[in-house]
C-alpha cells in the first residue's frame, strides 16, 4: 500500500468527520430558532388576553332613536343627499352618534387623498359581491370639506357597486370629519396572505361538512375560491409556518375541485396534506445542506422546490382545465425527486437565475 493513497484516505476521513460537525452545529442552530420561534408565539398569545376593566356603553346605551337631537344633522343630511335614514346608535367604544343610511351612489366620493384606484381589484371585488349575492359591508362616510359626502376607506367598494349598477349604498355616517384623516390609522388589518386565505378557506369547508355531508366540494368553488386553498389550509393547520407560497404553482397546475362529497374529498385532501408535509421535511433537510455548502440565498426553498416540481414545464393551453397529472401521482414524482436530489449538483448561477425570475413577479 502506497503511503500516498493511505494519506489520501486520511483526508477523505478528515473531510467526512469535518461535514458531519458541520451538519450537527446546523441542526443545532435551526433547533434553537425552532424553539425561540415557538416561544415568541406562545409570548404574542399572552399578550392577547383581554383587559380586566371593561369600557364602552352598555347595550342599552348603544340604541338611539332616529328623532333623537344628537342625529339630526346627520338625518337631515343624509335627506339632502337623497338618502334615507334606516337607523341610528352611539359607536360602543367612544359613545359618538352614528347613522346608519342608504346613500345613492353619485352622493359619496373618496377622499381625494385616498391611493389611486386599481381597476383589477375592483373588477374581482365586484364579481365576488355578485356571487354571493350581498354587499354587506357599508362605507364609512363624513362630510367633505366641500360640502359632500366623503368615504374614505371605500374606495374599491364603492366603485364595485358602480361596476354592478348598485342604486344606492349602504354607509355607516358620522359627524366626526376628522376620522377622514385618522381612517389610516385605524385600517391596521392586513390583506390576506395566502396562509390567512388557506385557513379561512378550510374552516369553512369544515364547517360546510358538517351542514350540508352530500354535497360536492365542487358546488362550493366560488366559496373556495381554488382548490389548492383547501389543500394548503390542512397544511397550515399541522404547520402555521409551513412555506405554502414556494408550493402554489405547483399545486395551481395539479389540484383541481372534487365531484365527491365534501367530508370525503376533505378526507383525501388530508393524505394529500400528510405527503407535502413529508416533502417538505426532506427540502428543509436539502436547505440545511446547501447553506452548509456555502449558499445563503433567501430563495433555497423555492429554488429547491422549483427543481423538485415535476410540472414546472407544463404550460396549460387556453380552455384546458384538465390537469396534466393527478394530484396522487404528482406527489409521488414530487417526493422521488426530493429523495433523488443532489445538491452537489446546484451551482450559484442557479440560484442568480431563481433571484431574478422572483424579483421580476
Amino acid at each position: 500500500m502506497s503511503s500516498r493513497s493511505a494519506s489520501g484516505r486520511g483526508a477523505g476521513a478528515k473531510k467526512t468527520a469535518g461535514k458531519r460537525t458541520t451538519a450537527k452545529k446546523a441542526a443545532g442552530k435551526r433547533a434553537a430558532k425552532g424553539k425561540a420561534a415557538r416561544k415568541k408565539r406562545v409570548t404574542a398569545r399572552k399578550s392577547l388576553a383581554p383587559r380586566k376593566e371593561k369600557r364602552g356603553l352598555e347595550a342599552t346605551e348603544i340604541s338611539l332613536d332616529l328623532a333623537s337631537g344628537d342625529v339630526a344633522s346627520l338625518v337631515a343630511q343624509v335627506g339632502k343627499a337623497g338618502g334615507a335614514a334606516i337607523g341610528a346608535y352611539r359607536e360602543p367604544f367612544s359613545g359618538k352618534p352614528i347613522v346608519l343610511a342608504a346613500l345613492p351612489l353619485a352622493s359619496v366620493q373618496p377622499t381625494p387623498f385616498q391611493r389611486d384606484l386599481s381597476p383589477t381589484h375592483t373588477k374581482r371585488l365586484a364579481a365576488k359581491i355578485e356571487e354571493t349575492g350581498s354587499f354587506l359591508d357599508p362605507l364609512i362616510v363624513v362630510r367633505g370639506l366641500d360640502g359632500r359626502l366623503w368615504t374614505p376607506n371605500g374606495r374599491h367598494r364603492l366603485a364595485a357597486a358602480k361596476v354592478l349598477g348598485l342604486r344606492q349604498i349602504t354607509a355607516l355616517v358620522t359627524a366626526d370629519e376628522e376620522i377622514a384623516f385618522r381612517i389610516l390609522a385605524l385600517n391596521t388589518e392586513k390583506a390576506h396572505n395566502l396562509k390567512d386565505r388557506s385557513l379561512e378557506v378550510i374552516r369553512m369547508a369544515r364547517e360546510l361538512a358538517v351542514r350540508r355531508k352530500r354535497a360536492k366540494e365542487s358546488d362550493f368553488s366560488a366559496q373556495f375560491e381554488a382548490p389548492e386553498l383547501v389543500t394548503l389550509g390542512i397544511v397550515y393547520e399541522e404547520n402555521g409556518r409551513f412555506a405554502g407560497g414556494a408550493y402554489s404553482p405547483f399545486l395551481k397546475k395539479v389540484d383541481r375541485f372534487s365531484d365527491r362529497t365534501l367530508p370525503a374529498s376533505l378526507r383525501q385532501r388530508e393524505g394529500w396534506a400528510a405527503r407535502l408535509l413529508e416533502i417538505d421535511h426532506r427540502v428543509r433537510e436539502l436547505i440545511g445542506q446547501l447553506q452548509d455548502r456555502g449558499f445563503k440565498s433567501p430563495y433555497l426553498r423555492n429554488y429547491v422546490v422549483a427543481r423538485i416540481n415535476p410540472v414546472r414545464f407544463h404550460r396549460a393551453k387556453k380552455g384546458e382545465t384538465e390537469p396534466p397529472m393527478s394530484m396522487p401521482a404528482a406527489l409521488t414524482r414530487m417526493a422521488a425527486s426530493a429523495k433523488g436530489f443532489d445538491p452537489d449538483s446546484v451551482r450559484p448561477g442557479d440560484l442568480a437565475l431563481v433571484a431574478a425570475l422572483s424579483s421580476g413577479d
